[in-house]
């Protein structure tokens, strides 16, 4: 007959008679081929130097910087985020207790600490360690990189917006207001405040203070309280306050919004962009971050976090960014329609790059509707000798203007301008001119269009790049290698949506995810026999 159990919080003291067996070595639990002997193999042959640096006191009970590291990265290769849901699992996984060697298991305290204050000054040093290991074995080609973006949701309110076209508005507003009330003031007090036409802080500020020395000088008493009448000059005053206290608003909003539209007002680093996953199905706006990455082997080399929801000016500083930081450059640039510009084919070529950029009109350019439409200049005879387009009238259109346009990159690009010498009585006239914004009519308008020779002979030259063999190939594994990736990291990794705010910790937290999905990918090949294949050639992709 067995003995009672005793209902006590220790339940150490209700074992049973029998023998406890469990293996003194965790090391005996672990298959030869599981993915977190990898892990731990892969961190420690890492340089972590910059990572220990940030530590003052290390701990010694504690995991060591290098087994906290491992633990948040195996952490995300098992879709565990956060910090809580990490510290559980190291107090009864064996896959996380090998990896902590014997050390007590830290805190979700312990854990975000790491990622905020210690992972976060170093994650761009940690990522370029981790290419420079896969470089080191042989795994990537360091030729060519598949570039590719994607917006993500950052961990905001999704309805606490701020639109600085809207912040404009009202303060153009406000401005005049505060023009009216300072000659209001200055003609009812006396008073100079304003020895230009312009009206700025400064100036209300001053009108404020002399205000104030009004009221000491008349001796005049404010009222407070309900049911006391204020005397105009306490209107006034309240007044210029209430109109300072919203100018610096606007003000502080502008500032913090930069170049960009909108933002988010609990991560102000977020910007709304509209996002494919839309839960509401309209199209709305929600905070998100742009995030691009740089694929190679089918590895993620270098990543970076944009705030802006256009891809075309995020090319050059991302490669720029991975230049410096990484001991190589690559040759090959692999983008979609999104990245092609004339800035982007002219830096590319001066940098002694191969771009291998599908142009924006490619798609459209083999539809039989596009094919047919007069008014554009590609459909059109081009005569280069005399720098002139035949229409379909046979008019000819001469080059007339030369204009330089900017663009928001300040790269001034050469725009030629070319005017029909004579559209009247055309029979093409409606489909060749379009447009409904004009206030001329039809009759008097006159075929005009403006292009740039630099741009369109860049775009023949990667045209031709991309439709060779080779650039087939590297088209169809630009969608395997760098889209797969993404899709790996939001399908298989389960990571749809930033947990931490600010764009700082948002690039610490990819840094962490691309760490888990490289080292994840390594496994796959390592087991599969795939070590050292860089490409998928094309044949087999098809």
């Amino acid at each position: 007959m067995t003995n009672k159990i005793h209902l006590t919080k220790d339940y150490t003291i209700n074992r049973a008679e029998y023998q406890l067996r469990i293996p003194f070595e965790l090391d005996h639990k672990i298959p030869a081929s599981h993915p977190v002997r990898l892990v731990s193999r892969v961190i420690e042959e890492m340089d972590l130097k910059s990572l220990y640096e940030t530590y003052q006191r290390i701990n010694r009970k504690g995991p060591t910087p290098t087994q906290m590291l491992k633990l948040v990265i195996y952490a995300s290769m098992n879709r565990l985020y956060s910090s809580r849901d990490i510290e559980e699992v190291c107090k009864w996984d064996t896959r996380f207790m090998y990896l902590l060697e014997g050390s007590i298991p830290p805190d979700h305290s312990t854990i975000a600490r790491f990622r905020t204050l210690h992972l976060n000054p170093c994650a761009k040093k940690i990522m370029k360690e981790m290419t420079l290991f896969l470089a080191k074995y042989g795994e990537i080609s360091q030729e060519t990189i598949y570039i590719d973006g994607t917006k993500i949701e950052a961990n905001a309110n999704r309805y606490t917006f701020v639109w600085i076209k809207s912040v404009k508005k009202h303060n153009k507003k406000l401005e005049q207001k505060i023009v009216d009330l300072v000659a209001q003031c200055e003609a009812a007090y006396g008073i100079k405040v304003i020895y230009k036409d312009k009206v700025t802080m400064r100036h209300v500020r001053k009108l404020a203070k002399k205000l104030g020395q009004v009221k000491i000088a008349e001796g005049i008493e404010f009222a407070h309280g309900k049911g006391s009448r204020k005397t105009q000059l306490q209107r006034d005053l309240e007044q210029v306050n209430a109109y300072l206290g919203k100018l610096k608003a606007y003000i502080q909003k502008q500032k913090i919004a930069g170049e960009r539209n909108s933002y988010s007002k609990t991560d102000t680093d977020a910007t709304f962009m509209r996002l494919k996953d839309d839960h509401m199905r309209n199209g709305q706006l929600k905070p998100a971050y742009n995030v691009q990455l740089g694929v190679d082997s089918e590895y993620t080399v270098w990543l970076t976090v944009e705030q802006k929801a256009n891809d075309v000016n995020t090319l050059l500083p991302f490669l720029k960014d991975a230049e410096r930081q990484l001991e190589f450059k690559y040759r090959n640039i692999v983008c979609d329609a999104g990245y092609e510009s004339e800035e982007n084919y002219v830096k590319l070529e001066k940098n002694k790059q191969l771009a291998y950029i599908k142009p924006q009109n490619y798609e459209r350019s083999k539809t039989r509707k596009y094919k047919k439409d007069m008014s554009r200049h590609e459909n059109m005879a081009y005569d280069p000798e005399t720098d002139t387009y035949t229409c379909k009238n046979g008019k000819k259109l001469k080059a007339v203007d030369t204009k330089i346009r900017k663009s928001a990159t300040k790269y001034e690009s050469e725009k030629t301008v070319y005017l029909c010498e004579d559209c009247s009585d055309c029979p093409y006239k409606k489909d060749c001119i379009k447009g409904n914004n004009c206030k001329t009519p039809l009759e008097e308008r006159t075929k005009k269009f403006e292009i740039s020779k630099c741009f369109l002979a860049k775009r023949r030259e990667s045209l031709k790049r991309i439709t060779s063999e080779e650039g087939h190939i590297f088209r169809v594994n630009r969608s395997i290698q760098a889209e797969g990736a993404f899709g790996n990291m939001k399908s298989n990794m389960g990571f749809h949506r930033f947990q931490t705010r600010g764009k700082d910790n948002v690039l610490t937290e990819l840094v962490i995810l691309a760490l888990g999905h490289n080292i994840n990918k390594l496994h796959s090949k390592i087991q599969n026999g795939h070590t050292g294949q860089y490409i998928l050639p094309y044949k087999e992709a098809v």
